[in-house]
Order: structure tokens, then sequence, then C-alpha cells
């Protein structure tokens, strides 16, 4: 079976979530293994991926996704990270632990290469730490090698010292092995952020997923940009399923709406890049509508390429990342911040523990997936927090809150 919630039920970009190699974000969001999109070279241009639909995609999660979006979550309104929508509770008795030493548990980081994925750490260090149960927190970085990780992951299943495991892969399809293998141990496995191909994880954790972020920003651009206006889509990378599924999500909206695509572009996750590419659509088209991001850590870039040129800022995409927030509120543009909610880092020590305990979990965890828009954007614009802040950390409550967070 899928696991990411296929026929039931993750990214990011995230996550992305996302990479810089990838979220951002994010963001952290499915079915299938990986296909990279097709890429060409012009003689102008970066890389330009031609958008074809990947193997990730799948209409019935799709459908799924969009529908959760207006889904009224179960748990405490004033923790989004304790809510569960549409939850499927699955026993963990099995897994219950009595170890009077307190338990180990293991964490198989993708990458911190990023804000996204460096806030959410933040985040997820604070509540090990702040969790009587947890002696000790084991964390390994695979510094966004697929390689690394499955040696990481090996070396944790072998050593007999881990009581949990939590994992946030990669990519999907490469990492799929190395945590089927792990399942295969006595250590409960916790997947969260970016999926898996396998449902043998005790839960997967993250919010609504890719399909529903892309579909955000695409609606947003479709309800304010005329048809046939030129909307540039960028994206981090290929091969990560939550943001494989952000870009389907987004593209059938604009193909609907009869919006003109003149791009599709890997930016790598870097402002300079980012910047470079619109300047060169810009030198190129004249003038853009529209930009779609499937991850909005350097959103701030893109803004400031029209700046550089002396343009309007169009209609554009971005997330919930402080800089741009605050730009947003600043500057008066016109934008919306689709979100990959970053306090599901915080959520899968709390599965793990509840697991640990024997306790039942969802299965899978599905998050809510607020977006920011011209409404809500006062209270989640942060002035007197760092410009790589999210404001959907979920940290707040946290011992260290706000310094830690700077």
């Amino acid at each position: 079976m899928i696991w990411r919630r296929l026929a039931g039920g993750v990214a990011m970009l995230a996550c992305c979530a996302t990479v810089a190699a990838c979220g951002s974000s994010d963001d952290p969001e499915t079915t299938g293994s990986s296909e990279t999109p097709v890429a060409t070279e012009t003689t102008d241009a970066p890389k330009k991926s031609l958008g074809e639909d990947s193997e990730f995609f799948n209409q019935e999660e799709m459908d799924k996704q969009l529908a959760q979006r207006s889904a009224t979550p179960e748990g405490p309104a004033d923790k989004p990270w304790l809510q569960m929508i549409e939850p499927e509770m699955k026993d963990t008795s099995e897994f219950k632990s009595d170890k009077s030493s307190g338990w180990n548990v293991c964490f198989s980081n993708a990458a911190s290469d990023n804000p996204w994925r460096q806030n959410g750490f933040k985040t997820m260090k604070a509540e090990a730490d702040n969790t009587k149960e947890i002696a000790k927190f084991t964390v390994v970085d695979a510094e966004a090698k697929d390689d690394k990780q499955i040696s990481d992951i090996e070396a944790f299943v072998s050593g007999g010292e881990c009581d949990a495991l939590i994992v946030s892969p990669n990519t999907t399809a490469t990492l799929t092995p190395a945590v089927e293998k792990a399942c295969e141990s006595d250590i409960p496995v916790i997947v969260f952020d970016r999926g898996v191909t396998t449902d043998c994880p005790v839960t997967f954790v993250a919010p609504i997923g890719g399909y529903a972020y892309g579909a955000d920003g695409a609606e947003f651009l479709r309800d304010n940009v005329k048809e046939g206006g030129k909307i540039l889509a960028l994206r981090i990378l290929p091969g990560v399923d939550v943001l494989e599924t952000r870009w389907s999500g987004a593209k059938g909206i604009f193909e609907e709406a009869g919006l003109n695509v003149v791009g599709v572009e890997f930016t790598d996750g870097d402002p300079a890049k980012t910047k470079s590419i619109v300047s060169d659509y810009l030198q190129r088209e004249g003038s853009l509508d529209g930009v779609w991001m499937d991850a909005g850590a350097t959103a701030v870039a893109a803004v400031e390429a029209f700046e550089d040129a002396g343009q309007e800022v169009p209609f554009i995409t971005g997330e919930d990342q402080n800089d741009f927030l605050t730009k947003w509120k600043e500057d008066g543009l016109k934008a919306i911040a689709p979100t990959y909610s970053n306090f599901q880092w915080r959520t899968a020590v709390i599965a793990a523990v509840k697991v640990l305990k024997g306790e039942e979990v969802p299965s899978p965890w599905v998050l809510p997936q607020p977006k920011v828009t011209q409404e809500t954007l006062d209270q989640y614009v942060k002035p007197d927090m760092g410009p790589l802040y999210y404001a959907l950390c979920g940290c707040e409550d946290l011992p260290g809150f706000p310094e830690k967070w700077q």
C-alpha cells in the first residue's frame, strides 16, 4: 500500500517540506514513487521543468485533500499541533514501554538546510526536552543526502538503543526501503513531513498535504489574474512527494482558468537564483501577472526582483516565513501564504510518546493547514521576531520562547 493517506491518505515542502539541494518549507505534503519532471536547457533561461504529471499524482487523494481544507479538526482549538482531521485511530499497545530510566527517542532528519526546517527542529527539540519521559533525544542529520540517511537509519536500528524512531525522509522513493527495514525491527517508526511509499510506520504525521498547498496558491491567482495572464511557477526541486503534489494541485487550476504559465523553474531554495530567474523572465516577457511558488522561503527575493526592475509586484504566493509576512504588510503586497504547518515537528514527538505509552494515535495523523490571507495577516505577522521565524511554529508556549526562535 502507499503511505500518504491514499484511499483515506504526506512536504512539504514543506516543505516543505523543502530542502535547498530541499520544504521550505517547506514542507514540509503522495502516492507512488517519484518521477523527476523532464527538464530542458534554453539559451537564455535557467533549467525548466515542463511540468508533466508525475507518478505522485492521484486524483482521489487530491480530491480528499481539497475537501479536508474545510473540515473541522478534532482537538483543542488553541493547540493545533494536537488537532487531527478525520482521524482513524490505531492501537499501539504492542509498543508500550515501561522503561524506568526514560526513553531514547531517535530522529533521522533529512536536512537542516533551510529556515523552515531549522525553525521546526528548534520546536521539536524543545518539545523533547520538555517531555519528562524522554531521557535522551538522539538526532542525526542526513545533510540532504539519501545515502547518508539510509546509513543513519540502519545504524539506529542495528544499535539497539532507540525506543522509538522518527524519520523525516529526504526523498520519498529512495528512503522507502530503509523505512521498511526499520519497521521490521521492534522499534516503532513514526514518519512525518515527507512521505514514503509504504504504510508500515505506526503513523504518518503531516498537515493536509501538497495538493491543498498548491491549490491554495493557484486559486488565489485564478481569482485575481485575468484569463491569459502570465504566471511564473517557481519550484524547489523534483522528487519530493509533498513538492510534486503541490505542483500537481496548482497545474490543473491554471489550465482550467486559462492562465498562461510562461515558465516552471527550479530555484534550489536559493534566494539569489530565485531573483535571477524572475529577472530573466521579466526581461523576456516584459511583465508577469502572477508568481506561484511551491515553497515560500525565497518569496522576498522574488519580490525584490520586481522592485529592482522598477515594476509593480504582481499577485504572488509566499509562505508563513516572517520576512515575507512583514514585507507583505509593510508594502501592501497582493499576496497569499499557503502553509505547511511548521508545528508538525512538535506533533511528531508527541506521537512517539503516545506510541511508547501504548496509547491510540491517528494513523495517519492529519493536521490542519491554514493559509494566511489579507484578512488574517495581522494575526500571523510578528514584528518582534526574526525574519526567518515561521508563524505556524506552535512554539509560543514552549520553554525558551522567543529567544530560541529568534
